[in-house]
C-alpha cells in the first residue's frame, strides 16, 4: 500500500490565484462603469420626458399657469395626481435635479421650455459623441440650442 502524501498550497500558487481573481474582476469593473452610464443616460432621457409631459399636461389643464408650473415644478408634478413620488422623478439618472428653463419661441407661439440635464448632455457629448443639432433634434424636449450654438458646433 502506497502512503500519498497531502500537499499543501503554497505561497506562490495562492499569490497566482488572488491575482488572477483581481484580474478579472477589474475587466468585469471597467466593462461595468459603461453599463452604469448608459443605464443613468437611459433614466434621464425617461425621466426627463416624463417630466416634461406632466408638466405640459398640468399647464395645459390651469390656464395661464406657466409661470407658476415653471417656479415650482415639484409641486406642480405632486398636482398632476400621476406622479407619486415627484421628488424621485424631477432627479436625473446622476441624481441630480433637472434644470428646468422657459425657452425663447417665434411671436405668436405659446411659450414652451425645455428639462434639461447637465451630466445627461456631457454623457452624450463624450460618449455618443453627438453634436447639439443631433442631440436637439433627437430630443427636443431637453435640448434647444440658438443658432450660434448649432453653426460652433460643427
Amino acid at each position: 500500500m502506497i502512503k500519498m502524501k497531502k500537499r499543501a498550497l503554497t505561497l506562490i500558487e495562492v499569490m497566482i490565484v488572488i491575482f488572477i481573481i483581481g484580474l478579472i474582476g477589474s475587466v468585469i469593473g471597467y466593462n461595468m462603469k459603461g453599463s452604469l452610464d448608459e443605464g443613468k443616460s437611459f433614466k434621464s432621457e425617461q425621466g426627463s420626458k416624463q417630466v416634461y409631459d406632466f408638466l405640459t399636461l398640468q399647464i395645459a389643464q390651469k390656464k395661464d399657469a406657466f409661470d407658476k408650473v415653471l417656479a415650482d415644478p415639484e409641486e406642480a408634478l405632486k398636482d398632476t395626481g400621476f406622479v407619486n413620488r415627484a421628488d424621485k422623478l424631477i432627479r436625473d439618472g446622476w441624481n441630480q435635479k433637472y434644470i428646468i428653463e422657459k425657452i425663447d419661441v417665434p411671436e405668436g407661439r405659446d411659450p414652451d421650455f425645455i428639462v434639461f440635464s447637465k451630466n445627461w448632455y456631457n454623457f452624450l457629448k463624450s460618449k455618443k459623441k453627438l453634436t447639439n443639432q443631433e442631440m436637439q433634434d433627437e430630443y427636443p424636449w431637453a435640448f434647444h440650442f440658438d443658432e450660434d450654438e448649432l453653426k460652433s458646433d460643427n
